[in-house]
């Protein structure tokens, strides 16, 4: 009788049912196993220096393998050298085995070769083949399986009763064809009306199994059969979980869409955008937040998404999150927060810091937090520091400056703070200037221009002909003149590209500069400067033309209106004095006022009142009286 070595190391009987084990290996296998096994024992065997002792029999073998623990009561060890426990098995193996080979089984057969007609053949003669093997697999099952078609939609039409049954395992035909990555049986099963959530012993659907295959075809065709998105396993995961696990973007996409909630939590309270978290899969966490997953979400044991992106370093994934609004105040039952495990992964330095692409000013002006802003300040954090560009396109209009988050807050205090430092205003894409004319307030305005702000600033990813700013205070005529009377240009609206001549037809921008909204730049080529003109005409403007036009004439000289201005003058009766206002010659009085004006400089108009000229002039200069 062949031996098993035990977890003390001496030898045991194995009895027939040990061999249950290697029923399933291969011959070739089973050698393997026993070359390993016979160089395991030769290596730690007694030699002849070493003779067998209490000491040596309490030692464990090298090679110790769980299954060979065994019930048998010991036998006395052979007087001939110890056989290895797989010497043994290959022994007894090749001993058991008979000359003849043992019979294939026909269904089988038929099936792995795809012969739907001998199938046929054995269903029409009366042979039952709705009757499980030993571990419950009916040829449909194995059909399904080996992904042969033909036979499963025989199988299928002969026992539709069995279309649902389930092996030992409680796997399904359906389930196999998923596992498999049969697509064409999948369908088939489906459309004879298989249930599609029907779980094996881990409760693992076949829609759950396609996600961990990143199988999308697979996804969407469970879907569309109405399989359920927010079935959980034994570990309460969903499939979105195990989807977002493998950052699988197409297949999350499905999901969402077949009616996946972002908010499925397992066992442990954690939700898909905690997974994405943990593992750092940055695309799937954006999806999620798209999506209107919470930022803030908390596991069971108090830890934030944002505490386990810190925890694991993934840098980019805590950037995210804390740019979409992430609590970092939210502990953990221990009472710790992501700063005091970033603190012990080394993430504390002012280089660290540097290198994150991300200042604690642009996280205060972010937030609001003015203590923490005027703090900062004080211990002389860079004023001016950007946000790295990786850190940027994670914004729409991609801010840079910590000035820039305090203006978009409308927080006229931390605006004030961060001038004072001395925060430039004029370096992120967008002007800060332009987000203050969008809130209209004026404090705000008042404060940029104060501190060296381009009142003439442009946008240059959308360019237009004349300064933005203006075109950013064209629905808000006050604001319009506040600008005007601060020195603004005017001149270029009245400078068309076609003058007297026909204009082309207006093209629709989809109201890219005239919704709420502060333009988005774009990474495209950069389209032509648009006209003064052109941006009159969009439906939502054109109704103030005249009142816009007329406010700009008194802050410029003499200029020639366009063919398209001349239209929307035209348009109503009660504009036609613009239109004469417009007929040079201009008056002269006027035309001295902007002399005085140029000369005097935008960046000092402000002191008018200091000028040594009489209060009647200076009211004059100042536009606060009409002569």
């Amino acid at each position: 009788m062949a031996t098993e070595i035990s977890a003390r190391g001496g030898q045991r009987a194995i009895g027939h049912e040990e061999y249950s084990l290697y029923g399933s290996l291969s011959e070739d296998e089973l050698i393997q196993m026993a070359i390993e096994q016979s160089l395991a024992d030769k290596t730690h065997g007694p030699t002849a220096t070493e003779a067998p002792g209490p000491t040596r029999a309490n030692r464990q073998p090298a090679h110790f393998y769980p299954w060979t623990r065994s019930t048998a009561p010991p036998e006395s060890p052979p007087a001939s050298a110890p056989m290895g426990l797989f010497q043994g098995v290959l022994q007894k193996y090749k001993s058991s085995k008979t000359p003849e080979l043992a019979p294939v089984d026909p269904v089988l057969k038929a099936i792995k070769e795809g012969d739907e007609k001998a199938l046929k053949a054995m269903i029409q003669a009366g042979k039952n083949l709705a009757e499980p093997n030993k571990e419950g697999w009916l040829p449909l099952h194995e059909a399904a399986y080996y992904g042969q078609l033909d036979c499963l939609r025989a199988l299928q039409r002969a026992y539709p009763a069995a279309l649902d049954q389930r092996t030992l395992q409680e796997e399904t035909a359906l389930y196999l064809a998923t596992c498999r990555g049969h697509l064409d049986c999948l369908l088939s099963l489906l459309q004879a009306g298989a249930e599609p959530d029907i779980s094996n012993k881990g409760r693992e659907t076949p829609l759950y199994k396609a996600c961990e295959h990143r199988n999308v075809e697979a996804v969407r065709i469970l879907v569309r059969y109405n399989a359920d998105t927010n079935h959980r396993c034994n570990r309460g995961w969903t499939a979105l979980h195990e989807s977002v696990s493998r950052n699988d973007l197409e297949v999350m996409e499905v999901l969402v869409s077949g009616g996946a909630k972002v908010e499925s939590k397992n066992a442990y309270g954690i939700t898909p955008l905690f997974v994405a978290a943990q593992s750092g899969q940055l695309e799937a966490l954006r999806f999620l937040a798209k999506h209107g997953a919470d930022i803030n979400t908390q596991a069971s044991d108090g830890a934030s998404a944002l505490y386990e992106a810190c925890k694991n370093e993934h840098e980019d994934v805590v950037a995210f999150l804390l740019s979409q609004g992430a609590d970092a105040n939210k502990a953990n039952k221990d009472g710790l927060l992501p700063l005091h495990v970033a603190a012990k992964k080394g993430n504390h330095s002012r280089t660290r810091v540097r290198r994150s692409g991300i200042s604690p000013l642009h996280l205060a002006a972010e937030r609001n937090h003015d203590g923490v802003l005027e703090a900062l300040l004080g211990a002389r954090f860079d004023v001016n520091a950007p946000l790295a560009p990786e850190r940027a396109r994670l914004y729409e209009d991609r801010r840079s400056s910590a000035l820039y988050f305090a203006v978009v807050n409308n927080n006229v205090h931390a605006t004030e703070l961060l001038l004072l430092a001395g925060a430039d205003p004029n370096r992120d894409v967008i002007s800060p200037l332009l987000v203050a004319i969008r809130h209209g307030c004026l404090r705000t305005m008042q404060l940029l221009l104060d501190h060296g702000a381009n009142i003439d600033a442009y946008v240059a990813t959308h360019p237009t002909a004349f300064p933005a700013t203006i075109m950013f205070a064209m629905k808000c005529l006050s604001l319009l003149k506040f600008l005007m009377d601060l020195g603004c240009d005017g001149e270029p609206c009245f400078s068309c590209l076609y003058g007297n001549g026909p204009h082309p037809p207006a093209q629709p921008r989809a109201n890219r500069f005239n919704d709420s909204r502060v333009p988005v730049p774009t990474e495209d080529k950069a389209p032509c400067a648009v006209q003064f003109c052109e941006i009159l005409s969009a439906p939502e403007v054109s109704r103030w033309a005249g009142p816009i036009i007329d406010v700009l004439l008194d802050y410029v000289g003499n200029v020639q209106l366009c063919s398209r201005l001349k239209e929307h003058i035209d348009s109503f009766e009660d504009w036609a004095v613009i239109k004469e206002k417009a007929e040079p010659p201009r008056p002269l009085a006027h035309l001295c006022r902007l002399q005085v004006r140029k000369a005097v400089g935008k960046h000092r108009i402000k002191l008018l009142d200091t000028l040594p000229l009489p209060g009647r002039l200076i009211r004059y200069l100042k536009y606060e009286s009409a002569q």
